[in-house]
């Protein structure tokens, strides 16, 4: 059995297996990404190969992500950035451990060009997937929407005089609790869903 949506914009159905997938991806992906937050601020002193390790592997996470979430995605736009998004957290993790070579401006660079293209995917499947069946999917327009804002600023700060890597901790921990947030979202529109008070 599939549920109906009629906001302007969104797909015209949902499937309860869909909601669960993805109730347990951003879960998941919200509690990777805090532990990543932790892990990373204990270890970037120096752009070490523990640092670089870890700034490869949060954009990996983030590409996993996407290429699971392609199967809960139907065909169509959100299918289409879903996948890009996916490539583009690929190529952001190999960047981002060249860079690591360089020191902290380039990787900061990466991460801020990284952070706004994939902070405009997420608003963008956000939108698609924003009627009540999904979550509303507040938390996540919104931490897309913060994407690209703190992408713009990672590359504003790479370019001043004391560029710092401590912002990247703090970067990913917002993400992480959004990310938890909706998850918490969908578990409560599937048991409203259950009920019938949708």
């Amino acid at each position: 059995m599939t549920t109906q949506t009629t906001t302007p914009g969104t797909r015209t159905a949902t499937a309860p297996g869909e909601r669960s997938s993805l109730l347990r991806l951003y879960l998941t992906r919200g509690i990777l990404a805090v532990a990543w937050a932790v892990a990373f601020a204990g270890a970037h002193e120096d752009v070490d190969a523990v640092a670089i390790t870890l700034l490869v592997v949060y954009p990996l996470i983030d590409a996993v992500s996407s290429f699971l979430d392609l199967r809960a995605a139907p065909d169509g736009p959100e299918r289409r950035v879903t996948l890009f998004n996916g490539v583009l957290s690929t190529v952001a993790a190999i960047a981002v451990g060249i860079a690591g070579a360089g020191g902290v401006q380039p990787v900061l660079h990466v991460f801020g060009a990284w952070a706004v293209l994939s902070g405009v995917a997420q608003v963008v499947v956000g939108i698609r997937r924003r009627g009540p069946e999904l979550g509303k999917q507040w938390p996540m327009l919104i931490a897309g929407g913060l994407s690209v804002l703190v992408g713009a600023f990672y590359n504003i700060q790479a370019a001043g005089d004391d560029p710092s890597l401590d912002v990247l901790s703090v970067y990913a921990t917002g993400g992480g609790v959004f990310f938890i947030v909706q998850a918490a979202l969908l578990g409560w529109t599937s048991r409203r869903l259950r009920t019938g008070s949708v």
